[in-house]
């Protein structure tokens, strides 16, 4: 029973990590917005969560050349999952944000995580109720 119940808030613990932190990397594309030739990244919300679902981490291959390199990784599968955002209309100083698409991805991610943290509490009430022979 129990295992059942961490499988479940194991998924939407792992969705949220997902929205949280694709909020911060829109977030720093907005605070980014006039850095000159800062490109705008975003996260595939499907592609990070699948990975973190699934326990990939997508290995960074990097060609060591002396037995002291270090061997590159990924630290995450949300990591992996960062992908920088295409460019829109190109700008003199090379910045690839664009407002209007980067305050529309902000609202709509934070419409999903609210909407997500709404289900879980569904789900923690509907518990509640079972328990106690509502």
């Amino acid at each position: 029973m129990t295992s059942r119940l961490d499988q479940a808030f194991n998924f939407h613990q792992v969705a949220l990590n997902a929205r949280a932190y694709r909020q911060q990397v829109i977030a720093s594309n907005i605070a980014n917005a006039d850095t000159p030739n800062f490109k705008a990244r975003d996260v595939d919300f499907r592609e990070a969560l699948s990975g973190a679902l699934g326990g990939q981490t997508p290995a960074l291959n990097l060609k060591t050349t002396a037995a002291r390199h270090l061997s590159g990784s990924a630290a995450s599968a949300l990591d992996a999952s960062l992908k920088y955002r295409n460019e829109e209309q190109g700008s003199v100083d090379g910045n690839t944000v664009n407002m209007d698409v980067e305050r529309s991805a902000f609202a709509e991610n934070s419409v999903q995580y609210q909407a997500s943290v709404t289900f879980i509490n569904g789900l923690i009430t509907g518990m509640q109720r079972a328990i106690q022979g509502q």
